[in-house]
């Protein structure tokens, strides 16, 4: 019996680091213990193990076990460490030489039969050992594709112990290995030239509601938070549906970093490469503040996270907890969620599209009399639930109304996705390289310290703008607000500079205060 180390990997948050799972078997009293700051899943791989060798005729000596998972100070979730802790101990038990472990990390849970179940983090974790000079990782079957996206790594996926077992047997013979345990492989070029062109939700199919189909369309194009209030079946929620349809296709950055959040999160198919689409998350009014922010004991990605890059629409905003709705106010301005813990802090990424949709009161009808059975006091109340700090998140508030009926029996379709969708990656191109060389990606993030550099006003349009600042008694926040989608509808026109007309559109779409006063 001797020692032995086998490298393997983890996640703090969305952070990877590669651990090194070390194994000492020695005689003395029966025993088996894991040590190296751990949670209880990884205290339960000691049975899993035991029980997996066992049944695969591998029978443990009556030795004792010593198992340290180093870094020790850093804190070990998931079931991904039981291949490693197996691996270890036959390499201890001489089973296969220690060269077949050399430049090799091992990720995957175990089964009691032997075998080897998908694990969450697959890829930000081979990510990570690729930048730290691992040339081949070993993972369950069902991860093998996910990982083989990273192109410096060699991917091999493993159904069995004993398959695997067999491998390590076979290193000095690269044929054998070969058809033992054949390496994934996966085309992401191809993969992203497969992309989707046509979603099964148009705008074309939207009739009527040219001021929300616009606000849409600017939301777009600058990544701005969209606000939309009307009475039930006016189509909010069809229109928040097809925003999607209108976003640029995902860059391979942007894709990685998506597919790496589902991956920690666990909610990645079985078998799927990479994410190419941009996610749409619509959570029930219900959800509770740590399922829309990550959390819990052991922190998982919450789904402001799962909308990374995406859309992240809210139905029927008001009937969220103000406590769930008031926490997002960080994540929309940082881009990103801190989840502190006794063990640690944890950061996931939220870079996010906001996208709301509310009756305009309980009943729904607000403000026709003949409809509305709601009080003053129940009206108040509703709203009171949307706070002043996240009603100021939305760069575009607009309020739909019902479409005459005759407006729906028209033969003739509205503007398509596809149209919308090129103005949208044309002013996204403009915007690419304004900013280049800056931390701002859209117009939406530019804060309020380079406001003049980047939306700088002609005389006409400082007069213009004083003059709404005082008659309707804006913020400086607001006024930020307005010049961000002033600069949005310029960079839509195709114009630098943003002019009168493009300042009274973006007036259009602040909140009303005859009604958020109500």
């Amino acid at each position: 019996f001797m020692y032995s180390m086998v490298t393997s990997g983890a996640m703090l948050g969305m952070q990877a680091y590669l651990v090194s799972v070390e194994v000492d078997i020695a005689p003395g009293l029966p025993g088996f213990s894991i040590v190296g700051s751990l949670s209880c899943e990884v205290r339960e791989s000691r049975e899993r193990v035991a029980v997996a060798l066992k049944n695969v005729g591998l029978r443990l000596p009556p030795t004792h076990v010593t198992v340290n998972l180093s870094p020790a100070d850093l804190r070990k979730e998931g079931t991904a460490f039981d291949l490693p802790i197996a691996v270890g101990m036959l390499r201890s038990m001489e089973y296969f030489s220690g060269k077949a472990l050399e430049n090799t990390l091992f990720l995957g849970e175990l089964g009691l039969n032997g075998e080897i179940k998908k694990v969450r983090g697959v890829l930000p974790i081979i990510r990570e050992a690729a930048k730290q000079g691992i040339r081949q990782c070993i993972v369950p079957e069902a991860n093998a594709t996910e990982g083989a996206v990273v192109p410096e790594v060699t991917v091999r996926g493993a159904k069995h112990i004993s398959q695997l077992l067999a491998f390590l047997k076979n290193t000095e013979n690269p044929l054998e290995c070969e058809k033992q345990l054949p390496a994934a492989r996966v085309d992401a070029v191809a993969l992203f030239q497969q992309q989707r062109e046509q979603y099964d939700e148009d705008f074309a199919e939207v009739k009527g509601q040219e001021t929300a189909r616009r606000a849409a369309e600017i939301a777009a194009a600058g990544f701005h938070n969209l606000l939309m209030t009307g009475p039930p079946g006016t189509g909010k929620s069809m229109i928040a549906k097809r925003i999607l349809s209108i976003l640029p296709p995902l860059t391979m950055e942007e894709s990685l970093e998506v597919t790496s959040v589902a991956s920690v999160a666990g909610t990645l198919q079985e078998g799927s490469a990479l994410v190419t689409e941009r996610p749409f998350v619509s959570p029930h009014h219900t959800a509770s503040q740590p399922a829309m922010l990550g959390g819990s004991s052991s922190p998982r990605p919450g789904m402001i996270s799962l909308a990374h890059r995406g859309v992240l629409f809210l139905d029927e905003l008001p009937e969220f907890k103000r406590q769930t709705l008031d926490s997002l106010r960080q994540p929309l301005e940082e881009r990103r969620i801190h989840i502190s813990r006794v063990w640690g802090n944890v950061t996931f990424p939220s870079d996010f599209m906001l996208v709301c949709a509310m009756n305009p009161c309980p009943c729904g009808y607000y403000p026709d009399k003949n409809k509305c059975t709601c009080t003053r006091s129940q009206l108040h109340r509703y709203l009171g639930k949307i706070s002043g700090p996240i009603l100021d998140r939305f760069d575009l508030c607009i309020q739909l109304q019902q479409v005459e009926l005759s407006g729906l029996w028209k033969k003739e379709k509205s503007e398509s996705s596809a149209c919308i969708r090129k103005r949208v990656e044309q002013a996204r191109e403009r915007q690419k390289e304004r900013f280049a060389g800056s931390s701002y990606r859209f117009n939406g993030d530019i804060r309020a310290a380079d406001m003049e550099k980047y939306c700088s006003l002609g005389a006409k349009e400082q007069k213009l703008l004083e003059e709404l600042y005082s008659s309707l008694q804006l913020s400086v926040r607001a006024c930020h607000r307005i010049l961000r989608v002033a600069r949005t509808i310029a960079d839509l026109e195709g114009t630098e500079a943003v002019e009168e007309h493009h300042l009274l559109e973006a007036v259009l779409y602040r909140p009303d205060k005859s009604y958020w006063s109500a």
